[in-house]
């Protein structure tokens, strides 16, 4: 515990952090139960999109197997040209938002390519997406987890240590401020009785 001064002064200081940390607690609480409650939500959909993406590899595999045999190269047209991220605020962090994954164009002579390959490209698309689509769902993630973790040590900051502290603060400084006025009243008493003694 710090030194404190045992004055009046400080006495009303104390009482003043103790009434602001006392006001921002149920706030940061707030935030903090709403940070975990996105977490949650977001890690839900991040096994729902997992689950898809394992599925999609299945179907992929497929198709690449096709392609080698093919002899046609699709990878130009598979490459994602940009991925599309927005950006939202969820208890004042912000967090990316999934948009969509920008493919460039498949230019290709429909005679001399095999009628599969509209649908090869399409799967690998679609898996490709969901990659993408789960990196920014991690990314999300990661900085909810990271405003969850510095909310939660100000939690326990405020509730186990600064409030405590204010509060025993506080006791001390009564306790000294009535011992001196006590000790001041008996002074008091006394001087009064010499004077009275004095005076006869």
């Amino acid at each position: 515990m710090s030194k404190i001064k045992l004055t009046k002064g400080e006495l009303k200081r104390q009482r003043d952090a103790l009434r602001q940390f006392q006001h921002y607690l149920p706030t940061l609480q707030l935030k903090k139960q709403q940070l975990q409650l996105k977490i949650r939500e977001a890690r839900q959909q991040y096994a729902f999109k997992e689950k898809e993406r394992a599925a999609a590899e299945q179907a992929v595999q497929h198709w690449i197997g096709v392609l080698g045999e093919g002899g046609v190269d699709v990878s130009t047209w598979i490459i994602p040209r940009k991925v599309t991220v927005s950006h939202t605020n969820i208890a004042g962090t912000e967090v990316p938002v999934f948009g969509a994954v920008v493919f460039p164009e498949a230019a290709y002579d429909l005679f001399s390519t095999p009628l599969w390959v509209d649908r090869a490209v399409d799967k690998l698309r679609g898996y490709l997406g969901l990659v993408a689509e789960i990196e920014v769902l991690q990314e999300g993630i990661a900085r909810l987890e990271k405003e969850l973790r510095v909310t939660t040590q100000r939690v326990n900051l405020f509730e186990k240590v600064k409030i405590p502290e204010c509060q025993e603060n506080i006791r001390i400084i009564r306790i000294y401020l009535g011992d001196q006025m006590a000790n001041a009243v008996g002074i008091g008493k006394v001087a009064k009785k010499k004077l009275e003694l004095a005076e006869v």
